[in-house]
């Protein structure tokens, strides 16, 4: 099967969902690069621990694909074929998702850093240090998620605007108050690196409010409203087939990723502490991806709703092809400005060799990524969401870790040693890259099969 055709009026389509979308992702990087910032002049056991920290929540809100998928793709396809009445029946039924994952997450979430950050090989000062910073982000998280799914069905109703002035909200409240909150002097909270997070908390909860206040007033055809809000378990299941699979996918990516962070933990402080600084930055090329990969998700969704796969098609590969232009722009920027990028994050000399290596080594990836992320979400949109955790399965298992492990010559748990090439933190990121390169080539390889036109949510 061959690519199909470029398509002008669906080119403009696909640009004018995206900017939006890509100008969002640009908030939530300056949020987290703020942070980092903000980090800067403490010492390397708060940098490891913020590294880890991190991880750590970006495994959580991976969880949030429990809500959003499902909703992106069934609010999609019942706008596509017109059935607004349903659309916000599945707008309301995701409402109640989010709030009781959220709920679940948080409550295991506390209980659970306590016992999992000292089994991530991070020594006991900086595991007690990112144990404070992700509480009061683990509190909030049922906004979050709230925030998550609620912008979720607004894509799929083709409206990805109203997510970003959402996002310029919770930026706008997170710069003055995480610095406010990072200056000490409020007895509630434990010391000033921690209130970088309760800063990052309370702009994520404003978030979560604003867009269930949107929500019950009414935007772009959707509207929560008293009788919608009743249990739907027919509906309820029909979204939950397909976020389920997909949560399962991220969720199983994130422990592989956890225990890729383990290998690199067990390589030193300032390993730990680059490797941050560098994923922060790579973060940069993640946000195009990021932008187009619900783009991707809303086209496909509504294309199908239509009866017009050819369209799905059409709109997949249009997501993927401008993705990868705007990834593979910020390949060339990670490479050239590798050091000064760096350098913002850290004096340490050390740190600031081994990151800007890490990076420019990721720079070469954008491509893989492309595809990895926007042809994920397309093929999510269609409810084809079981190949792609066996896809995750083989870059991860099969690839990522075991080369992560013989390039590094260390395990993720203590006492596992191995007598490979001794690359330290340059070998993890080199394994890294070819699971990447695997991965994407598999996600091209199924949204070429077109086998996923023919999946019913």
């Amino acid at each position: 099967m061959t690519v199909p055709p470029p398509d002008q009026s669906l080119w403009k389509r696909v640009l004018l969902l995206a900017l939006p979308t890509l100008a969002q992702q640009g908030l939530l990087f300056v949020t987290q690069q703020y942070d980092q910032w903000l980090a800067r002049d403490y010492s390397a056991d708060h940098r490891a621990a913020l590294t880890t920290a991190n991880y750590l929540y970006w495994f959580a809100s991976s969880y949030s694909i429990v809500v959003s998928v499902g909703a992106t793709a069934l609010v999609g396809r019942f706008v596509g074929g017109n059935d607004w009445p349903l659309a916000n029946r599945a707008t309301a039924q995701t409402g109640w998702l989010a709030l009781a994952f959220g709920l679940l997450a948080a409550v295991v979430a506390v209980l659970a850093f306590p016992v999992l950050l000292p089994l991530l090989n991070l020594a006991d000062g900086p595991a007690e240090i990112a144990g404070r910073y992700l509480l009061p982000l683990a509190v909030v998280f049922p906004l979050q998620l709230l925030m998550t799914g609620g912008v979720a069905c607004l894509i799929g109703a083709g409206d990805t605007r109203t997510g970003l002035w959402v996002l310029t909200g919770v930026t706008a409240v997170n710069v003055p108050v995480a610095w406010a909150c990072s200056q000490g002097g409020d007895p509630s909270i434990p010391d000033s690196f921690t209130g970088i997070a309760v800063g990052t908390a309370y702009s994520y909860a404003a978030g979560g409010l604003a867009v269930l206040l949107l929500l019950v007033r009414g935007r772009s055809g959707l509207k929560l409203t008293l009788p919608n809000l009743r249990p739907d378990w027919p509906l309820l299941f029909r979204l939950l087939r397909v976020s389920v699979p997909a949560a399962f996918d991220a969720l199983s990516v994130a422990c592989c990723q956890l225990l890729f962070l383990s290998i690199v933990n067990r390589l030193g402080p300032a390993e730990s502490a680059a490797h941050g600084i560098a994923l922060r930055w790579e973060a940069l090329g993640y946000l195009a991806g990021g932008a187009f990969a619900p783009t991707a998700m809303a086209v496909v969704s509504q294309s199908l709703g239509q009866k017009r796969p050819d369209r799905a098609e059409r709109g997949g590969w249009t997501a993927f092809g401008m993705g990868a232009v705007a990834m593979t722009a910020m390949g060339v920027l990670f490479f050239v400005l590798a050091e000064p990028m760096c350098r913002a994050h850290t004096a340490d000399e050390r740190e600031v060799k081994l990151a800007v290596g890490a990076l420019r080594l990721i720079a070469f990836a954008m491509p893989a990524v492309a595809a990895w992320i926007i042809l994920t979400a397309a093929l999510r949109a269609a409810g084809d969401t079981r190949v792609p955790v066996l896809i995750s399965w083989v870059g991860f298992l099969g690839v990522r870790l075991p080369l992560a492990v013989w390039f590094t010559g260390k395990g993720p748990f203590d006492g596992w040693e191995v007598s490979g090439p001794q690359w330290g933190l340059y070998g993890a990121w080199v394994a890294m890259v070819t699971d990447l390169y695997v991965r994407g080539l598999l996600f091209v390889w199924r949204f070429v099969s077109g086998k996923w036109k023919t999946i019913k949510v």
